[in-house]
């Protein structure tokens, strides 16, 4: 995870004297709109969204992606030059808009990016441990559920893989702890230890992120295994990922969701390496990008892909928390009930969309939660479903 990286763990130190010991209001007040100003770029136009969000639309130009170093002299990549296509076996599917709550209020203008303004609350937030960051054991691995992340996910390794295709089934699953996240996601890896790459989206419940419990969409890198480098959203002083649709805000709230038993909503994500960069797709719409030269191991593709669900478990009190995965409900209750990804599909060496082989499940507490892959032949083509409650009498 899926769960400002180096400058808000500094907001700890700048404005913790004042926050929990002694120190001048003034001085902090000064402190935080000093952030405020750094994180929320001029906007054209802004508007409010009925879940709270303030959206900023910001010149394509001035986002905080080109506040990186490495990007300092970076050349926008409007649009991608291709799009992968697909095997003549398979039919294309239909792609479906990204709802956003904020887009019933209004639109951004073109040549602008949608950005979910930072309040002072957010910084208050911070925290250098759990703020907008994962922890280093944040890849589906075969660990002890007591690293507090755990899996139900499907992977594809010792492979080369230059993006991936998949419909993913939106949930709002509950989240016991503020400090607890569930999240549904696709993970492209390359490296190991301190040298692993992760190019990462789909949505997550994350309150302490976002102070709120809404499903959102979310895009997530790092280039060191998790230790320094990395970051989620825009959000970031130093972020990297570059945002060109003016349509989708990466961490605007998703709306509607699906319904237990009920109607299903799903979308159509593809990420795939155009050139040096990795490109996001929902949908018909070009979202933006992560530019090739923030990374190491990833500009020969990646070594794995991953989909699947994460949570955070706490423990608070010694039991395993209540946080939902996916729909809150096990692999084996199947449609309308379980959560999924369906019609996976990864991108080869020509650029070809082909149906994956061989995908292997991993669980880290079968308990808790589950995964179970779906049979072959359908329409729904390579699908898994999975999720559960996390407490339960099997699970305590």
């Amino acid at each position: 995870m899926a769960g400002f990286m180096v400058a808000l763990m500094m907001i700890v130190v700048i404005i913790s004297p004042c926050v929990y010991g002694k120190g001048s209001s003034n001085h902090q007040d000064i402190d935080v709109q000093r952030l405020l100003k750094r994180f929320n770029k001029p906007a054209l136009k802004s508007i409010k969204s009925e879940d709270g969000d303030i959206i900023d639309c910001v010149l394509i130009t001035n986002q905080p992606a080109f506040d990186h170093p490495l990007l300092k002299n970076h050349t926008i990549q409007l649009r991608p030059s291709f799009i992968p296509k697909v095997d003549s076996k398979y039919t294309k599917k239909k792609a479906k808009a990204m709802n956003q709550v904020w887009n019933k209020n209004g639109e951004c203008p073109r040549n602008t990016v949608p950005i979910r303004r930072t309040k002072k609350e957010d910084i208050l937030r911070a925290s250098a441990e759990s703020f907008r960051k994962k922890t280093h054991q944040s890849i589906p691995e075969y660990q002890s559920p007591s690293t507090g992340h755990e899996y139900a996910a499907m992977e594809l390794n010792n492979g080369k893989f230059f993006g991936t295709e998949f419909v993913i089934n939106l949930w709002n699953p509950n989240v016991q702890d503020s400090e607890e996240f569930s999240l549904a996601q696709t993970w492209l890896v390359s490296g190991e230890g301190p040298n692993l790459n992760s190019i990462e989206a789909g949505w997550q419940v994350y309150q302490d992120m976002y102070d709120d419990t809404n499903t959102r969409l979310f895009v997530f890198w790092t280039n060191n295994g998790y230790l320094g480098d990395q970051c989620y959203n825009l959000k970031c002083p130093d972020h990297g990922f570059v945002q060109t649709s003016n349509v989708i805000s990466v961490s605007g709230s998703l709306n509607p969701v699906s319904q237990y038993d009920g109607d299903q909503q799903e979308r159509l994500m593809l990420i795939w390496k155009d050139g040096e960069n990795w490109w996001l797709k929902i949908g018909d719409e070009n979202v933006g990008y992560w530019p090739g030269n923030l990374f190491t191991s990833l500009g020969n593709g990646a070594t794995a892909v991953k989909w699947g669900g994460e949570i955070v478990n706490k423990m608070t009190d010694g039991k395993h928390t209540t946080t939902d995965m996916g729909s809150g409900h096990f692999a084996d209750e199947g449609y309308k009930k379980a959560s999924y990804f369906r019609n996976i599909m990864i991108v080869d060496e020509t650029n070809t969309l082909i149906e994956p082989q061989g995908l292997t499940p991993y669980v880290s507490n079968g308990n808790c939660y589950s995964i179970k892959e779906g049979d072959g032949g359908t329409s729904w083509g390579s699908h898994f479903f999975f999720g559960g409650p996390g407490q339960n009498e099997r699970c305590p």
